[in-house]
């Protein structure tokens, strides 16, 4: 990634209903794997062909949450692993994502997802990149 592959709120798209997050966002060119149905026990890519997986773009980011852009509606009160690829780090984030709302938008869907702290993740990892990237932009 480049410096340009975040900027600071989304000021060029118009205003959707409300968004209750308090946490300043960056927009980014990244993407999301949301695992919709849990495959063999291990980590996400071990979902394999038991498991459905959902892939999707990401709208902005905060050390709190995600917006995604989803080809599907996702239930609201899920909580699903997710895999976050952001291309300035090699690995992706392993993250526990919990769905609090969902609406559609053109074709696709918003989904609006609240990163859930947990010993089992990089949720650490993911808000000191967060960090990092608001005091570069």
């Amino acid at each position: 990634m480049t410096d340009n592959d975040y900027s600071f709120g989304t000021q060029h798209e118009p205003r959707i209903d409300q968004d209750n997050r308090a946490d300043y966002r960056l927009t980014a060119r990244a993407r999301a794997i949301l695992a919709l149905e849990s495959g063999p026990p291990g980590t996400l890519e071990d979902a394999g062909p038991a498991g459905k997986e959902l892939v999707c773009g990401i709208r902005d980011i905060s050390a709190g949450g995600l917006c995604l852009f989803s080809a599907e509606p996702v239930s609201l009160d899920a909580l699903l692993p997710a895999m976050v690829f952001l291309g300035n780090h090699d690995q992706p984030f392993r993250l526990m994502v919990e769905v609090v709302w969902c609406r559609p938008h053109e074709s696709a869907f918003l989904v609006g997802v609240r990163i859930i702290e947990s010993d089992e993740t990089a949720y650490i990892e993911w808000v000191e990149a967060v960090a990092r990237a608001m005091s570069e932009g």
